[in-house]
């Protein structure tokens, strides 16, 4: 008889617990959809609930914090995250966000701390690169490139460290990095503000880069790669007086990629240049250009070049939609 009321007991204990959990679910979801309505003081009513059910659901410190601070309630988001950083009870996310908390309080020290730890913590993350090098470059610290380049590095297919570094290189005599991490992110991130801003930089970056007129007059210190690359743009060299647009561009890229497969491509892979050849191969490269540079130049007369090759534009968008960007590990030059 004793064993029956102890499996009974167990089994009620059991479905007290499914239900909490079932609960707790519901309550994040729910509050998941005043999130996505911009309702963020509901959302934050209703976290703040489930997380007094489930006090070590990190997921959920994770939102309500993120809500009191959308909220400019500081305070609150830091007292939310605060123990889960502090018991390293966490993940990267919930270090992206204690950061950003730190800053909002004006306290930056401890964010830089933050940040550090995190860092040793998931050295793996790009996001963390992300965010630190974008704190120091607020307070126009040169040692942001050098976050963002690692993020890079180790975490090649996100996309926020490309943005960064891309911005930073146009202002820097490096225009070769700042083309290539401005059309990797445009890729990565190919439907957002952000990236029409990164399509002007990318065609203004390419008027500096052939501002030179000769793009290997000086590549003592560079890397192999580096010295390939701009070798092989430097033989378009004689395009560019026609002006750079997205006709003139379309040419020089079309023929610096078949120079590049043939005496460069096996010794330095790079997803950037073997898509830019599929393109090539499958017809679309040009509306590929046309959606960069044509809508950077001038975005009436890209809306007339879509109006009048509305098949090419077609063929382009479900290609661009329908497959996800990413660079491998190992294909890092710089």
């Amino acid at each position: 008889m004793k064993k029956i009321l102890v499996a009974f007991w167990l089994c009620y204990i059991s479905i007290l617990v499914f239900a909490q959990t079932d609960d707790i679910e519901k309550l994040h979801d729910n509050a998941k959809t005043f999130m996505r309505q911009g309702d963020y003081a509901n959302a934050s009513l209703i976290l703040s609930r489930a997380l007094t059910q489930s006090p070590g659901n990190i997921e959920i410190a994770k939102d309500l914090a993120f809500n009191y601070n959308l909220q400019k309630q500081n305070e609150k988001a830091l007292e939310t995250i605060k123990p889960f950083l502090e018991n390293n009870n966490t993940d990267d996310q919930a270090y992206q966000i204690g950061g950003t908390i730190y800053q909002a309080l004006g306290q930056d020290k401890d964010a830089e701390k933050l940040y550090k730890t995190a860092i040793k913590a998931f050295p793996k993350s790009g996001p963390l690169y992300n965010d630190y090098g974008e704190m120091l470059w607020r307070r126009l610290d040169n040692e942001a490139i050098k976050y963002w380049e690692k993020g890079i590095e180790i975490d090649p297919s996100y996309g926020g460290n490309y943005y960064h570094a891309s911005k930073y290189y146009f202002n820097s005599p490096e225009k070769m990095w700042c083309i290539i991490y401005a059309e990797i992110f445009i890729n990565i991130e190919s439907f957002t503000s952000r990236t029409a801003e990164i399509k002007n930089i990318l065609l203004d970056g390419y008027k500096k880069l052939f501002a030179e007129q000769n793009l290997i007059a000086n590549v003592k210190g560079k890397s192999p790669f580096e010295i390939a690359f701009l070798t092989s743009m430097n033989k378009q060299n004689s395009i560019v007086v026609n002006g750079l647009n997205a006709e003139t561009l379309t040419i020089i890229r079309t023929r610096f990629i078949l120079d590049w497969d043939q005496a460069y491509a096996k010794k330095f892979p790079f997803a950037l240049f073997e898509k830019q050849e599929q393109l090539l191969d499958d017809g679309l490269f040009p509306a590929y250009n046309q959606w960069i540079f044509g809508a950077a130049q001038n975005l009436a007369g890209y809306q007339n070049w879509i109006s009048t090759h509305s098949e090419e534009y077609s063929g382009f968008n479900k290609f661009q939609e329908g497959r996800i960007f990413k660079i491998p590990a190992g294909q890092y030059y710089r």
